[in-house]
């Protein structure tokens, strides 16, 4: 297996569900470690190793963390797919001293770059969605407007198998044709 076939593996494979819940916004949430709590078995599983890491660059004079999340195949090791997200630290977080401020900053982007990396998505739960008047589908549905789109256009352009795509996730027919026109 090369380290394209293992990281679509564990994309499949892996379930991150948001357990955490943020009682100020009443939103359902998962958190870094939850992501790496559930990623942990598939390391060894597939012999591959992540590596997170954060940096803060200046934006416009704005303090920005850049996340950087890294697969690294042990049986190759020069083998690696790298993603990146960012954050801006928030200067004006209540109750938050600076190293707190730029921390969390750093966790967020982190968070989002493996999630990128392992093609999670930001869906709302089904729960929180649900008019009660359609039946229930076990799979999010995919719409332009979702920020996992840009995830799923960059994974289907840089090689990935778009009818792992298809499983994952319940598309109209007409992004279905639009997705489908990327291979």
């Amino acid at each position: 297996m090369n380290i394209v076939e293992k990281l679509l593996a564990i994309q499949t494979e892996l379930k991150a569900p948001k357990n955490q819940t943020n009682k100020f916004g009443n939103y359902k949430y998962r958190s870094l470690e939850d992501i790496l709590e559930a990623l942990k078995p598939y390391l060894s599983k597939y012999k591959v190793c992540v590596i997170l890491k954060a940096k803060t660059v200046d934006i416009c004079g704005m303090p920005y963390a850049k996340g950087y999340a890294k697969m690294v195949d042990t049986d190759d090791p020069n083998s690696i797919i790298e993603t990146e997200d960012g954050a801006f630290v928030e200067m004006n977080a209540k109750g938050m001293q600076m190293p707190q401020k730029s921390g969390s900053a750093s966790s967020y982007a982190k968070k989002y770059a493996l999630g990128d990396l392992l093609l999670l998505d930001d869906t709302k739960d089904s729960d929180a969605t649900n008019d009660h008047k359609s039946t229930y589908s076990a799979k999010p549905s995919l719409t332009k407007k979702d920020a996992s789109y840009e995830r799923v256009v960059s994974y289907i352009t840089g090689g990935g198998d778009i009818n792992e795509v298809f499983k994952k996730y319940s598309v109209s027919s007409t992004l279905k044709k639009e997705l489908e026109s990327l291979v």
